[in-house]
Formats: structure tokens, C-alpha cells, sequence
């Protein structure tokens, strides 16, 4: 049987980035992703082989060097970490989390991820997301799942000017493309 990650093409392969300084679009390398469903003990299990304490505030993300987890709801979160990872890190996560109950369910092959960055990344993604990204509604750290356009998304703000966007594999060339559509407003 042939290494399916092998054979994965990646989605936005091919696609150009507009021009400008105002706005860059840029896909993410490749990453280990994962949902957790747990109740509390579990919750504190999964800190020791995640290397992050899963935040425990509503719409917030709690990094630890590549690793990040994303609160997505009360007992629900969003697991990031790099690619060549991933199976230690399952591995890790079901060996600490056996006895107790929980659900993790390895998205890594259904989501990918891009950046949204520069002094116009709001205004291209209010473009086509109804929530507020102003840094005094959003601020650094938070994340929600929100929609962009016509797609579900989960949105986190990394810093001042900067997002990381994560979306299923096959809306993501409508995702950049509705991304790159409005930041064509802002280029040279």
C-alpha cells in the first residue's frame, strides 16, 4: 500500500499570491492537525504530551514553541503541530489519554492552512467575515470558527497584522481565491 501523505498534492499548488505589500497570502507548510473531545482530567492529560495547556477561555489559543492548541468550544479543541511530528505525537496523546474518556480524531489530511498578513489583512478578510477584527474585539490569540464567503473557517489572529486561516482541503482554492479577489484592491 502506497505512503498516502506521499501521494497528498497539495492544495493551493500552482496558485500565485497576489502582489503588494498591503496584503500577503501565503499557504502554510504542511501540519499535523487534531481534534480533542475530552472532559477535564483528560484535558490536563493531554497537556504533558502536547507540550501546551489547552486554553480553557472561550476562543483562545495557547502555543508552546511549533505547537498550538485552539479552543473551539467548551470541550473542543483544535491540535497544531508540525507535520513530521504527527504520529509521536498521536501516539503520545492515546498512550497518555487510555484510560479516560475522550475522542481524538486526527484532521490532517481534511484541513490545510494559509496566512493572512499585512496592514490590510483586515479589510480583506472582512471582505467575506462578518465578525469584528478589530484588535480590540479580536486580539492577538483569539480564534474562532467563523465563515469566509461561502466557507466554514476556523480563524486565529497570530499577531497585530497577521492570521492563520484553516479550512478543508477541498474549499481552500475558494478560500484563497476570495482572499486574493479582495486583495486586489490593495495591490500596486
Amino acid at each position: 500500500m502506497s505512503d498516502v501523505v506521499s501521494l497528498r498534492r497539495e492544495p493551493l499548488a500552482g496558485f500565485v499570491a497576489p502582489s503588494g505589500a498591503a496584503v500577503v497570502l501565503a499557504p502554510l507548510p504542511p501540519a499535523a492537525r487534531f481534534v480533542l473531545r475530552a472532559r477535564p482530567a483528560a484535558q490536563d492529560a493531554a497537556t504533558g504530551p502536547l507540550g501546551v495547556a489547552l486554553p480553557a477561555m472561550a476562543c483562545r489559543a495557547a502555543t508552546a514553541g511549533s505547537r498550538a492548541a485552539l479552543w473551539l468550544g467548551p470541550d473542543e479543541w483544535l491540535l497544531l503541530a508540525p507535520e513530521a511530528e504527527g504520529t509521536a505525537l498521536a501516539a503520545a496523546l492515546a498512550t497518555a489519554l487510555a484510560d479516560l474518556p475522550h475522542s481524538l480524531v486526527d484532521v490532517g489530511h481534511r484541513q490545510a492552512g494559509l496566512g493572512v498578513s499585512g496592514p490590510e489583512a483586515i479589510a480583506v478578510l472582512n471582505a467575506g467575515c462578518p465578525l469584528d477584527l478589530d484588535p480590540e474585539a479580536f486580539p492577538i490569540g483569539m480564534c474562532t470558527r467563523t465563515v469566509l464567503g461561502k466557507s466554514q473557517i476556523v480563524l486565529w489572529r497570530t499577531g497585530a497584522q497577521s492570521f492563520r486561516v484553516e479550512a478543508w482541503r477541498s474549499f481552500l482554492p475558494y478560500v484563497w481565491g476570495f482572499l486574493a479577489e479582495a486583495a486586489r484592491e490593495f495591490s500596486g
